[in-house]
């Protein structure tokens, strides 16, 4: 399907997606798990139980580097047609209740089927990594503007427990990116479990904070069914205890570490690598400069793109939150993971791989200059000692 569209100067500009029926695998990853167990019945092999994890963080890295990065771009005069094309946004409505289906399933087969311990390790992990991508579904719909879009953020959130992302990541993060200010924001020399108790906590604090704040100018409390915090929670407290109910107490270890995953494994990996070391400078005003796309490390692998719909696009999404993710742009000069999400979370999990592989880039990208780095300040000497003395040379955007 192609869009056409006339340019300022006359000329018709036609534009096809080659990726286009490829987005409709959003409905295909979320129910990985569902497939895993289907299988496992069948043959009766417990590995099945693993196998989204493998998919994830083994045949998606591979995928990512035998295909080539996409760099094409939409041309601008066809973006309202592009964004405004139901399809595209159909595909984020659906994936909602799949979410919810792979949970319930996943949950049944846990507690009807004596699984050995190892299988619901395996089963919880895999249904985490799904779930991890439902923040992700969350994230998309998050930033739009429609009633419809901003409720199924909180719904589709809430099947992971991680609600309070939908005002977290909107009023907070994305003001305070890239910022030493942001818990979202990893720093040069901090590695990720230290980041993640930084994060997590930070993150609850701030959305909290900013719902009672909002509240408080309509002279509102915060324990209101108008908190955006408490409604998603609304959701998720009945579902996970209606599980336990139907399934047992097995239940309980099952959604926690599939929860866990979800916001450690997937959510603060995501926010550990978007941003890693990277600095928005404050003007002589005392304010930070607006967020720009060299804010972030960009991907355009392709694999892993279509499964979180463009996220790896990250530095034109930062300088562009509303814009769609069949939208969203690549930009020359910018700086670059070499390998796409998927692959980068397992680095970041073993500290000494992640920081060989990204540390020399992120002082690459400043030119060596450490004013110009988000550093962890326990770490600035030995990092400065290791890569050489601050100059004062700032990268050109």
């Amino acid at each position: 399907m192609s869009i056409q569209a006339v340019a300022a100067d006359g000329h018709s500009v036609l534009y096809t997606d080659r990726r286009r029926w490829l987005w409709s695998l959003s409905l295909v990853w979320p129910l990985l798990p569902v497939a895993g167990c289907l299988l496992a019945r069948h043959d009766g092999n417990v590995l099945w139980y693993w196998s989204t994890l493998i998919v994830w963080y083994l045949l998606v890295p591979i995928i990512d580097h035998l295909l080539p990065a996409d760099r094409s771009n939409p041309p601008p005069e066809v973006v309202p047609q592009l964004d405004a094309d139901r399809y595209y946004r159909l595909l984020t409505y659906l994936t909602v209740p799949i979410h919810y289906l792979t949970l319930i399933y996943c949950a049944w087969v846990v507690g009807t089927q004596h699984l050995p311990w190892y299988a619901i390790l395996g089963l919880a992990l895999s249904v985490g990594v799904v779930n991890g991508l439902a923040i992700n579904t969350g994230h998309e719909l998050g930033h739009k503007t429609t009633s419809t879009e901003r409720w199924l953020a909180k719904t589709v959130l809430a099947v992971v427990g991680y609600g309070h992302f939908f005002i977290e990541h909107n009023k907070g993060h994305h003001k305070d990116v890239a910022t030493p200010e942001d818990p979202a924001s990893s720093r040069m020399g901090e590695n990720i479990y230290v980041f993640a108790c930084r994060e997590i906590p930070g993150a609850m604090r701030r959305a909290w904070a900013t719902e009672r704040t909002r509240l408080a100018r309509s002279q509102q409390g915060p324990w209101t069914l108008q908190n955006e915090v408490l409604q998603p929670l609304l959701i998720t407290i009945p579902l996970y205890l209606g599980l336990v109910i139907a399934f047992g107490w097995i239940m309980l270890p099952f959604l926690l570490i599939q929860a866990f995953w979800g916001w450690f494994g997937i959510l603060s990996s995501a926010n550990y690598i978007e941003h890693y070391g990277l600095l928005r400078q404050r003007r002589e005003n005392g304010r930070y400069e607006p967020c720009q796309p060299y804010h972030s490390w960009n991907s355009n692998h392709v694999m892993s793109n279509l499964i979180l719909f463009n996220l790896q696009r990250h530095s034109d999404h930062h300088a562009n939150p509303t814009r769609r993710y069949q939208s969203l742009r690549a930009f020359d000069d910018l700086p670059e993971l070499p390998s796409g999400y998927p692959l980068m979370f397992a680095l970041a999990l073993v500290p000494p791989l992640w920081f060989a592989m990204m540390d020399h880039r992120v002082v690459a990208w400043a030119r060596g200059d450490f004013n110009l780095i988000n550093v962890q300040a326990s770490e600035r000497a030995r990092l400065i000692a290791r890569y050489g003395q601050p100059i004062v040379q700032a990268p050109t955007p």
